[in-house]
């Protein structure tokens, strides 16, 4: 199983890719978060331009946040810095829209965006929103097409399953493995969590700072798919529910995801400090580096070939380090 990592975009991401490359990572991934990131391809681009030999790739883009024509030049852009390093992650948009407001697009929608930016790359003549359009490079502004990028797809369910069989090369998966996992050769799956001390309690301040923000993602998931009864049954639920809907309701949505990935928001650690960080352990990749160890083999055998590993905190090289450990065991 691979070990690779992934960032929310920040201004130092790049730093950190250097970082992960020394390492002996294999892969780093950064969002597509426009609401609280900066531009996710100028930061791969910096990226590239400063490693030679760990792949990096954007995990996972949002089709309504760009034009296809615009995805597949900056695919070709970051395929000229770093060849044979980038792979392409799509997804409907969990954070990526939820966070504006949205909902999560349409299969359908992603089925035919993929469609058109795989065509484009292809050096093909494709139609979108009832244009013809082609990507007219010359020489000196992108490589030749057809230009050769794996592209993953972001699946949970049926009818992500199809999308990713006919326009992939692989599963993108997070918040759980599917069930389908194992029908992929590359199924990466992106996790959260920290390696804590033999003898530390889930509580600690090393904990919060460095598993909190994965952990809230259970708050944040069990809000956006099942609504405030899921969140209700979590520990720490209400007093989650308590601070999100003091909040007027067409604004709610800014205080679910505020943080994401990186800190917890104030209804996060509102039910932290309830104790709900007793589902560290639960929700995500958290535990001794021995308990890491076993659960990365749990997800091996599932059929998980990229376990993608997210660092949080203030010492992410710390907790690059932990993590690798334990993978390797």
């Amino acid at each position: 199983m691979q070990v690779s990592c992934a960032f929310p975009t920040a201004l130092d991401s790049a730093d950190n890719i250097v970082l992960a490359e020394r390492l002996g990572y294999d892969r780093a991934w950064l969002y597509d978060t426009p609401q609280q990131s900066p531009d996710v391809w100028m930061t791969l681009a910096l990226a590239a331009a400063r490693t030679e030999r760990i792949g990096i790739g954007p995990g996972v883009l949002v089709p309504s946040l760009r034009h296809p024509m615009a995805n597949a030049s900056a695919t070709a852009t970051l395929c000229a810095l770093a060849p044979d390093r980038v792979a392409v992650a799509f997804g409907t948009g969990f954070t990526g829209r939820r966070a504006m407001g949205y909902r999560a697009v349409p299969w359908s929608f992603m089925a035919a965006y993929i469609r058109a930016y795989r065509g484009l790359l292809r050096g093909e003549v494709v139609e979108w929103e009832g244009s013809r359009m082609q990507m007219l490079h010359p020489d000196g502004h992108a490589p030749a097409r057809p230009v050769d990028v794996p592209v993953l797809v972001g699946a949970l369910g049926p009818k992500g399953n199809g999308v990713t069989a006919e326009m992939g090369d692989g599963l993108f998966a997070t918040l759980q493995v599917p069930d389908f996992v194992n029908e992929y050769s590359w199924s990466a799956y992106l996790a959260w969590g920290t390696v804590l001390d033999d003898d530390e309690r889930p509580d600690s301040e090393h904990a919060r700072l460095a598993g909190g923000p994965g952990w809230a993602l259970s708050l944040h998931g069990a809000y956006e798919f099942g609504g405030p009864d899921a969140v209700r049954t979590l520990p720490g639920g209400g007093e989650w529910l308590d601070v999100v809907t003091a909040t007027p309701e067409d604004e709610r949505h800014l205080a679910v995801h505020s943080g994401h990935c990186v800190e917890l928001n104030p209804a996060d650690r509102a039910a932290w400090d309830a104790g709900g960080h007793t589902t560290l352990r639960d929700v995500t990749l958290s535990g001794t580096r021995d308990e890491v160890h076993r659960k990365l083999d749990t997800l091996r055998s599932s059929g998980v070939s990229e376990i993608v590993f997210q660092p949080c905190g203030p010492d992410v090289q710390s907790e690059l380090e932990r993590f690798l450990d334990a993978a390797r065991g």
